[in-house]
């Protein structure tokens, strides 16, 4: 900064000597209003001559072609004007910018009240303007994105040397004050009286005060003993040095870790360890916990990001808990992992091509252990699921490619089940019988192909055996094609009848061999039990179906004459279909002996337990019947002269009834009636929905199935009910004639809210990224109103129940009433919370409070969980610039874990 200041100095000195050289020197200095104007010095012949030749002319003996030509330090065109007047001074070489005053010169600007120019001592002095008003017009310098502002500045552009006085600046989100300020070179600043902070107001909210200070602008701040003061008030925090990095890239650095105290792991440090900043696109922070009863954990996170292409994170997490103390009864000893990576591509960087990933696996009880993991919904939630895909698509072909690798972990069983990898390679619909120009008139040409191959390896196994030599040995794979085509006829003018043919063909490289061993002991105890055999090789089967569907729209329309209803329109779609299979499992099963009795056989498929299953068992010659009702309302506007459209209303979104009768089947062959009913109340902020199952066939006196049917009403077997509300202050607000309600018209049922609230990170996150607040974490100031001032407030309730009764005996299986809400008390304060009542059990489910406050440079957070295993608080004050991130105070008691 100060080196291009010299350069500005350099050229308004030889400014103000070629307007003085070329008037009388003998002329009075008078006042004279100037305008804005510029020169280009590099191509001025004045600038190579010396001054003192130019004062006092002499003959040079050297001819002028032999004398070196000084290097230019102009290499640019400067500006320079001042609202009031310029005063050019010859005699004492000055030239004096008043009110107003600006130079600027490439990417710089200077301005102040008063700018004094002598180049005489080779001194430049900028100074703001002193009146009845008071001191206004403070040199302000601009470079790029660099500003500072100070009450004077004496420079010496020979030396580079200068003195600032009351000089403000801007450092990587750090704002310092200085009383007096030296600058020795262009790398070195020594000031005095040092106050800086990171608070955009002009009365601070807190600063570092400090007597005095080394700065090397864009590197660092070292400061010596300073202490916090906040609003005006010095507090006894005390540091003795300080060291401040001052950079616009990231860069490398400890973290301080967070300490407090538990139960049962003693006094602890979490979260403590170090960043590297690897480069622009990747960095690495790797933390640590260390426990008093020797408990540890180690952590690694990274996030990388290539703009354009794609972006993504990573990370891996250990803990090695101890509870209770070598030797007695209550110790144990747990060690839980966790990996998480998630990765998105660009849609711009290839069209035609995919990657992405999503993983979450580790150990089943890492979330419910964890003494640094505070993820309530994730701990919450009994199942880990992971998933990463390519897909591409074959420009020019109807083909596209889908790889995927998955895994489904439940942490109540501690199974998991992966996929490792799948392929899916699908063809677009095609029709081959199209007329020209894709021409679809008849039945023939709308006959439509599609195939689709799909393999998988999958593995089952457990927490114990993951990654174990039994876990590949019992791995599945397998590959199936599907081959499908179908049509549709239009029928009796308002029917569609569209028939369909399904081929599949499925390939095996095993199958199972069963045989009676009479030494094994069976599930009952006794010898005697079958045993498989698994047998390597090809093997392979296939089946198909055929059938058709007839379907229609019928219309009712109920028209009103009165009032604001106009009419009631009454939508059902009626569909009955037929489908027919053979039995081709019949012609693969095979019988073993499974007792001791010599004619006591079992019948078994030999492609038991494979991914896609079996040959279908049993001759399906069905016949399927389902009916939906959609009841829609018009309404008229409330004033008939406005020009406003008549509003259309869903009055019921859904009412379904499906049932299905197999013709083949020897009994029962009636399946049960499904049924579903969905609609929207209150303005579209309650959605409700139903859905129930009924017998058609009679029960005996033992609760069991008769192949009876009811001859009165149906019989219920399950009923759930789903009802979902939301409200919030913005319901009871005035709204603007110009301002549109948004509305949702779909047939769907609303989207559960979230009840459970927002996660929350590790501790060393909690305070500084505003995550699990739900408060916005913008620099914006907000303000408060003293009087009328609004509350805005929301709130979002569930409701469940489900009722089952396959019998004579039934019983309510679930009955709760979940809710969460926020209350915005001021626009800085914001308190939330999250619960729920289980009826059935009559307590209340999890429940977290958080409160959270913006302290306009700091931020305030605290949440609790009161009561129940979980029980738990993280508390949290700091400042919310990521520069002072490490001017925080947090603590929190993690919930007491059981381990077994």
């Amino acid at each position: 900064m100060r080196t291009n200041l010299t350069y500005i100095l350099l050229f308004l000195s030889f400014l103000s000597f070629y307007q003085g050289y070329s008037q009388d020197l003998n002329t009075q200095n008078k006042p004279t209003k100037k305008t804005k104007d510029s020169l280009n010095i590099a191509k001025d012949t004045v600038f190579g001559r010396n001054l003192k030749d130019v004062i006092k002319p002499s003959k040079d003996s050297i001819p002028n072609d032999s004398i070196v030509k000084p290097k230019e330090v102009i290499d640019g065109i400067i500006t320079h004007d001042a609202e009031d007047y310029t005063i050019q001074d010859a005699k004492n070489k000055t030239i004096t910018l008043y009110n107003k005053a600006r130079v600027t010169y490439t990417d710089m600007d200077l301005k102040a009240g008063i700018i004094i120019l002598d180049y005489k001592n080779n001194t430049v002095y900028a100074k703001g303007i002193k009146d009845s008003l008071g001191y206004h017009q403070r040199p302000q310098f601009k470079q790029g994105a660099q500003e500072s502002e100070q009450d004077s500045i004496l420079f010496n552009f020979k030396t580079k040397k200068a003195l600032i006085y009351g000089v403000k600046t801007v450092q990587s989100d750090i704002i310092t004050y200085g009383t007096k300020t030296k600058r020795v070179n262009d790398s070195t600043v020594y000031m005095r009286k040092l106050r800086f902070t990171t608070s955009q107001k002009e009365i601070p909210d807190y600063y570092i005060a400090t007597s005095k200070a080394k700065l090397v602008p864009g590197k660092k701040i070292i400061v010596g003993g300073s202490n916090l003061v906040l609003a005006d008030v010095p507090t006894p925090l005390y540091l003795p040095f300080a060291y401040f990095p001052l950079t616009d890239k990231r860069s490398s650095g400890f973290i301080i870790p967070t300490w407090g105290d538990s139960n049962s792991q003693g006094f602890f440090l979490q979260n403590g360890g170090y960043y590297f900043a690897v480069s622009d696109y990747f960095d690495l922070t790797v933390l640590g916990d260390v426990y008093t009863n020797g408990s540890w954990g180690l952590r690694a996170d990274s996030n990388y990001y290539v703009r354009y292409k794609f972006s993504g994170n990573f990370s891996v997490r250990f803990e090695n808990i101890i509870q209770g103390i070598r030797g007695l009864s209550g110790y144990s000893k747990s060690s839980n992992f966790n990996i998480r990576w998630s990765h998105s591509q660009d849609a711009k960087s290839s069209p035609n091509s995919r990657f992405s990933a999503s993983v979450n696996l580790g150990s089943s009880q890492y979330y419910s252990q964890s003494l640094n993991e505070f993820n309530n919904s994730q701990r919450l939630t009994n199942t880990l699921s992971s998933s990463i895909s390519y897909y591409k698509k074959f420009v020019g072909t109807p083909f596209n490619m889908n790889i995927t690798a998955t895994h489904q972990q439940n942490t109540n069983n501690n199974t998991i089940s992966m996929t490792f990898p799948s392929l899916q390679v699908n063809m677009d619909r095609i029709f081959p019988f199209a007329g020209k120009g894709g021409v679809k008139k008849n039945p023939i040409q709308k006959m439509g192909l599609n195939y689709s191959m799909s393999g998988q390896y999958s593995i089952n196994t457990t927490d114990e055996e993951f990654f174990t030599e039994k876990m590949f040995r019992e791995a599945q794979a397998g590959v199936q094609h599907n081959l499908s085509t179908s049509t549709n006829i239009k029928a009796f003018k308002y029917f569609t009848l569209s028939p369909s043919v399904n081929y599949k063909d499925v390939w095996y490289f095993r199958q199972i061999r069963k045989h009676y061993d009479p030494d094994v002991t069976n599930s009952q105890g006794n010898l005697g039990a079958v045993v498989n055999d698994t047998l390597r090789g090809f093997t392979r089967f296939h089946e198909y179906n055929f059938g058709a569907s007839m379907s229609t729209n019928i219309y009712g329309t109920f028209n009103f004459k009165k009032g604001r209803l106009k009419a009631i329109r009454h939508t059902i779609r009626p569909t009955i279909s037929y489908g027919y299979r053979p039995d081709f499992a019949n012609a693969h099963n095979l019988q073993v002996r499974q007792s001791s009795v010599a004619t006591d056989f079992l019948t078994y498929s030999p492609f038991e337990g494979g991914i896609y299953g079996g040959p279908s068992s049993g001759l399906s010659n069905s016949i399927s019947m389902s009916v939906n009702n959609v009841l829609e309302a018009k309404v008229a506007p409330k004033d008939p002269d406005s020009d406003e459209e008549d509003e259309k209303v869903t009055i019921l979104n859904n009412l379904n009834f499906s049932t299905s009768y197999n013709i083949a089947a020897e009994s029962f062959r009636w399946s049960p009636v499904s049924a579903s009913a969905g609609t929207r109340l209150f303005k579209d902020k309650m959605a409700l929905n139903v859905n129930a199952s009924f017998d058609l066939y009679q029960l005996n006196e033992d609760g069991e199935r008769i192949e009876k049917i009811n001859p009165g009403l149906l019989r219920l077997t399950n009923v759930g009910v789903t009802a979902n509300y939301s409200i919030s202050s913005k319901d009871f607000e005035k709204k603007d004639e110009n301002e549109k309600e948004e509305k949702d018209n779909g047939n769907g049922a609303q989207n559960t809210p979230d009840v459970f609230g927002q996660d929350i990170p590790n501790t060393n996150a909690f305070g500084n990224n505003g995550i699990g607040d739900g408060e916005d974490n913008s620099s914006k100031t907000k303000v408060a109103k003293l009087y009328k001032a609004k509350i805005p407030w929301s709130l979002n309730l569930v409701y469940a129940m489900n009722y089952s009764k396959p019998g004579n005996v039934g019983n309510i299986s679930n009955n709760s009433l979940m809710f969460s809400g926020n209350v915005e008390l001021s626009p800085k304060w914001k308190v939330g919370f999250s619960s729920g009542y289980d009826i059935k059990n009559n307590a209340f489910t999890f429940t977290r409070l958080n409160f959270s406050r913006d302290l306009d440079s700091w931020r305030f957070n605290f949440n609790w969980t009161p009561f129940g295993r979980n029980s738990a608080y993280y508390f949290f004050i700091g400042v919310k610039s990521s520069v002072m991130s490490d001017l925080k105070w947090d603590k929190n008691k993690p919930p007491d874990r059981v381990l077994f």
